[in-house]
């Protein structure tokens, strides 16, 4: 069974082609992604009706190039998959009127599939895939949930953020210490070279009895110590003692 996916839930564009056939580890045939980040670097995070746009410009081309590279026909695919949600509502429905269309002109089945569903059993496309059950750590810009995986379709929620997501608040902090967009990738970098003894940040539920996190208070605190050493900074040169970029490992 081939079975073509379409993932467009926020700024990728995203297609690939899978051998599900036999019991073993669907087979990957082709893929091709599109990433808008140059697009949105000018406005410092994702424009919702730009991205949906982008997305149909690119969607069909994407799926040409898959095809060709599995060296297979478009009558040859036996399914189409596609992101059904949670993400960004018009990009999303780039993906899924596509999806629908193409099942619909070859009589074959579409299947919605929840974006996160698609994160925890990615890891079954991999060289060494795992064994249920397992503990799923999710993590993006907008979810933090830790899970526990028995099967497909069996999960167990363990603990998840009570504010803000990790990817948010990396984001976030990112763009407060003004390094662009996408910032969660520089910051990432940065924090491999810092001291982590020079600032002290909050690590809160550390001592909650639950496996919940929390991040807005870290989010906090960041800017909190972003306009104290801009005020310093005014002061005088003089009054600014010299630190290494602070580190993240508290993370």
């Amino acid at each position: 069974m081939r079975i073509l996916g379409f993932e467009s839930s926020c700024d990728e564009t995203g297609v690939a082609l899978v051998d599900a056939s036999g019991p073993g580890v669907p087979r990957l045939l082709g893929d091709a992604l599109h990433s808008q980040i140059e697009m949105h670097q000018a406005y410092g995070g994702v424009v919702p009706e730009l991205a949906s746009r982008d997305h149909i410009r690119r969607v069909l081309p994407l799926t040409e190039a898959v095809l060709a590279q599995a060296g297979v026909a478009l009558d040859q695919v036996d399914a189409i998959a596609y992101t059904r949600g949670p993400g960004l509502a018009g990009a999303l429905l780039v993906g899924a009127g596509v999806a629908a269309s193409l099942a619909m002109a070859l009589g074959r089945p579409a299947f919605g599939i929840h974006h996160l569903e698609g994160h925890l059993l990615s890891p079954f496309l991999s060289a060494d895939p795992p064994e249920f059950p397992f503990v799923a750590l999710l993590v993006s810009g907008g979810h933090t949930q830790l899970m526990r995986v028995d099967g497909v379709g069996r999960y167990q929620l363990l603990g998840e953020t009570i504010d803000d997501a990790a990817g948010e608040a990396f984001d976030k902090s990112a763009k407060l210490l003004g390094l662009g967009y996408p910032g969660g990738p520089a910051l990432s970098r940065l924090a491999g070279q810092g001291d982590d003894q020079a600032y002290r940040f909050p690590r809160p539920m550390l001592h909650s009895g639950d496996l919940d996190f929390s991040f807005a208070g870290l989010k906090t605190a960041v800017l909190t110590q972003v306009k104290r050493l801009a005020h310093a900074r005014a002061e005088g040169p003089t009054s600014l003692p010299a630190r290494r970029l602070p580190s993240w490992k508290c993370w």
